[in-house]
């Protein structure tokens, strides 16, 4: 409802090495062209596809991404480049996406598998990051990157994505 469906990409095991020992995400690069975007008075729902598809593009281990906002206590999938979800509404304090919003916290999950309250999107994804969008102390989505890859969003990457919850994306 409302958000484009894009075409999922299985993503190579045999580049899942590549990544381990620097950040493949180019936050510069997602940055300008989401400036260039707004310059040109791109729509919101236009920008927050856009950036779903910039990060998502950057490859493994970005298998997909999901943008949902926060609407009251339910976080709602606006836009996403990837796999396709059935969970379009997630409530506040359900799974990784919701817990990172009731705690006010990132999540680094390098395991899926390993967490008890995992709302699994599909059979392949093995570890998820969850960034928040914020508005200074006020909530208002998050970056939800799932990947197939166990444990490959380092501190630095998750700092990558951090750059990227700024009120530009939202």
């Amino acid at each position: 409802p409302g958000h484009a469906r894009l075409a999922a990409r299985v993503p190579d095991p045999r580049r899942a090495a590549r990544f381990v020992s620097q950040p493949v995400l180019d936050a510069d690069r997602v940055v300008t062209r989401l400036r260039s975007a707004f310059n040109h008075a791109v729509p919101r729902q236009e920008m927050l596809t856009l950036a779903a598809e910039l990060i998502q593009g950057a490859g493994a281990p970005y298998t997909s991404v999901y943008l949902y906002m926060l609407h009251g206590n339910e976080l709602v999938l606006e836009a996403y480049s990837g796999r396709d979800t059935e969970h379009d509404r997630i409530p506040v304090g359900k799974g990784v996406c919701g817990t990172a919003v009731a705690t006010g916290q990132d999540q680094n999950v390098g395991d899926v598998q390993g967490r008890e309250n995992y709302i699994a999107c599909n059979l392949f994804t093995r570890s998820e990051l969850v960034v928040l969008i914020r508005r200074g102390t006020q909530i208002l989505g998050q970056i939800d990157v799932d990947s197939d890859v166990l444990d490959p969003f380092t501190p630095e990457e998750e700092r990558i994505v951090a750059t990227l919850s700024y009120p530009t994306v939202a």
